[in-house]
């Protein structure tokens, strides 16, 4: 692995870092970089949303990132991280989750956790958190340092810009944990929300003209990585409205972070082909996101998302396959044809992914929260809509693999 061969520090530390486990000696926090690395984390949130004290719906949220270290310094001081920012939801108890929104991003993190990164870019959400001191610490220390929110207003309220709130974060260092067959160092972090911001530049209907609320968090930190491996959250937070509305957040979230194993893509295309061999209109290709299974001409009750009986044994077969993979993530994307309306075309395809994702689910292949779907209507035809046989191939649904 890359990080092996530059970050040696962290080799050469190893024996004194077991010592300082059982001994609870001080312990200098410092984030590790290594150009080629890649991560991603996964972080559920089970959230209630209170408008006017009323409770008006619960949902679970998947925010999952992919991200490289695209660049680093030779000591791993610091990291140029480029990634992709996915929100999920679902009501609470169904089972697919959704994309409702997808961000490019890119920053740059020192060695203490500090972000440099355009203001142009809406994620990450939470920034400079955790931020560590530069000095040794030992369990029960505590130190604060200032962080930001930085929050989507758009689709929703028509604010155009993002939401900066700024927070003074309170850490304590609780010391060392076992979590899940690790040796990890648990941080608490937490901040408290009372902030009165400007009037927007422009906006939909209502503003925010009051924010308030709290953030409790325990971070888990990796030593051997050099950055966190796990966090858990609970919060609350109250908007008031322009109009004398309210609306609260209330919840909690975990997230774990996985290193990703590179994926030989040729060997894995060659696999899967041969174990889907002899299933009509189903091909298997390379892509840029890992290895793609498409389902092409898929068969559902007429304008609806129910599958036919022939497809749904395609679904479990593939679901089969998809065991041999389990520490791969799975995306599940429909696609129609030029027919109807766009709108409903994207819905459509959207519902018919989300009910493959969950036949998916359903059948074991994978957990819940390792499984997304979207729908991307007509926007990506692979033969001509024109004709009966491309427009059979256009609907499809695809089911891909993923590297990261």
């Amino acid at each position: 692995m890359s990080r092996k061969t530059t970050l040696v520090f962290l080799a050469a530390f190893s024996a004194a870092l077991s010592l300082a486990y059982s001994q609870e000696a001080p312990f200098r926090f410092a984030f590790a970089h290594a150009k080629g690395d890649k991560f991603r984390a996964l972080s559920t949130v089970d959230e209630d949303v209170y408008v006017n004290k009323r409770r008006a719906n619960s949902s679970q949220i998947l925010n999952r990132i992919a991200y490289e270290v695209a660049d680093a310094a030779a000591d791993g001081s610091w990291g140029l991280l480029r990634g992709t920012f996915e929100t999920s939801e679902r009501p609470k108890d169904d089972s697919a989750y959704v994309i409702s929104e997808t961000y490019d991003s890119e920053f740059t993190r020192d060695r203490f956790g500090r972000y440099t990164i355009d203001p142009k870019y809406y994620m990450p959400v939470v920034r400079d958190v955790p931020t560590f001191p530069d000095k040794a610490v030992s369990p029960g220390d505590s130190w604060t340092a200032p962080g930001e929110e930085r929050h989507d207003f758009r689709r929703v309220f028509g604010i155009p810009d993002p939401y900066e709130i700024p927070i003074d974060v309170r850490y304590k260092y609780v010391g060392p944990v076992a979590r899940n067959g690790k040796d990890l160092l648990l941080v608490s972090a937490s901040y408290t929300i009372f902030e009165r911001p400007k009037e927007p530049r422009a906006y939909a209907e209502i503003f925010p003209v009051q924010i308030a609320g709290f953030s409790d968090q325990r971070i888990y930190w990796d030593p051997a990585l050099g950055q966190p491996s796990a966090y858990e959250e609970k919060f609350d937070f109250v908007f008031d409205w322009s109009d004398g509305s309210t609306i609260e957040y209330r919840g909690t979230a975990k997230s774990d972070v996985i290193e990703s194993i590179l994926m030989d893509r040729d060997s894995l295309r060659a696999e899967v082909e041969k174990a889907v061999e002899g299933m009509p209109n189903v091909s298997v290709a390379k892509t840029d996101e890992g290895v793609t299974i498409s389902i092409q001409d898929i068969q559902f009750e007429a304008d609806s998302a129910r599958l036919k009986a022939p497809e749904l044994a395609k679904v479990a077969r593939i679901a089969e396959l998809l065991k041999r993979y389990p520490d791969r993530d799975i995306l599940v994307t429909g696609h129609s044809a030029a027919a109807g309306y766009a709108a409903g075309r994207k819905k459509l395809s959207e519902d018919r992914a989300a009910a493959v994702a969950a036949s998916l689910v359903a059948l074991g292949a994978r957990a819940p929260e390792r499984v997304r779907a979207t729908g991307y209507g007509d926007e990506r035809p692979i033969a001509d809509n024109a004709t009966e046989a491309g427009r059979a191939r256009n609907r499809r649904v695809e089911i891909t693999i993923l590297e990261n």
